[in-house]
């Protein structure tokens, strides 16, 4: 059986599409809902598309404990022997699941298997196949140096994969996105739940680099097909998502990276990080200055 985990916060009717399509053709499946102190009417939208359903569990939390929390109070609850992390902003289609549950079930070295995530439009979303960004490789993206990667792939290549063909079959890749993980119970029992020291964004980097540490292969599925409305939940809010990531991303260099590369580059790159997210909280609080305006005007 697939235990589908879902965390939720102000999702809309997005949660009930995202299970509706879970439950369409999946019959060997539960789905476990846990709720981030949602204050939206999302939670009622969802029982009231599914009442009574056995396969649907919710549980309420008071507070915003954060995606990695959340995620790891679902997978204490789950009886599958399988793990779906499933964003609520995701739409599966209807064989998806069955794909990458055979995926993991054909080689016992996998741990850790993610879709193809698709944009609304239909084109590939980027995050869904690709390389660890080391620090290294965030000076490559911040500099724009990956013109470089046709002359000197191993030292110039961007850490997104989107822009390479698409391949037809699964493949190895160092990284997936969070908001689809498809986990063998095996490989969560040996390497551990995910970090709760994350609040938003990176915790599926660090999930990765530990698989990948304690020698469980992730495949990048591309016939696995999901819709991803990235960013639905977090539009609200969107200085305070940047603060997480970017602290995030802090967490994730120094836990990982931090003795294996010289101490500049490290202060170099968490200079780079900061500024960045000065720059984005400026672009959305100048945003917000007109709508404030209307809001007060006379």
């Amino acid at each position: 059986m697939v235990s589908v985990i879902v965390v939720n916060y102000n999702s809309h009717d997005k949660i009930a599409r995202c299970v509706t399509s879970i439950f369409n053709g999946n019959i060997d499946v539960d789905v476990i809902v846990v709720d981030n102190a949602s204050t939206d009417e999302s939670l009622s939208l969802l029982e009231a598309s599914f009442p009574d359903d056995s396969r649907l569990k919710i549980l309420r939390n008071q507070h915003n404990l954060g995606f990695a929390a959340g995620c790891n109070m679902g997978a204490r609850l789950a009886k599958g022997q399988y793990l779906l992390y499933l964003n609520p902003d995701c739409l599966v289609a209807e064989n998806t699941i069955q794909i990458l549950r055979a995926s993991l079930k054909k080689n016992s070295t996998v741990g850790m298997v993610g879709g193809l995530l698709l944009n609304p439009d239909g084109s590939e979303q980027v995050g869904a196949r690709r390389a660890i960004p080391t620090p290294w490789r965030t000076v490559v993206r911040v500099c724009k140096m990956s013109g470089l990667a046709k002359r000197y792939p191993r030292l110039f290549s961007d850490f997104n994969l989107h822009q390479q063909p698409l391949p037809d079959q699964p493949i190895e890749v160092e990284a997936i996105s969070g908001a689809c993980m498809l986990v063998r119970r095996e490989a969560l029992e040996d390497v551990g739940e995910l970090d709760e020291g994350y609040f938003l964004h990176c915790e599926d980097l660090d999930w990765c680099m530990r698989f990948r540490q304690k020698g469980w292969k992730i495949l990048f599925v591309p016939d696995a097909r999901v819709t991803h409305y990235l960013g639905t939940c977090s539009r609200s809010r969107p200085v305070f998502v940047e603060w997480n990531k970017h602290k995030g991303m802090m967490r994730f260099y120094r836990k990982f990276f931090r003795h294996q590369y010289p101490g500049i580059l490290m202060w170099l790159v968490g200079i780079g990080v900061w500024m960045r997210f000065g720059l984005l909280a400026m672009y959305y609080t100048a945003r917000r200055i007109p709508l404030w305006f209307r809001r007060n005007r006379g």
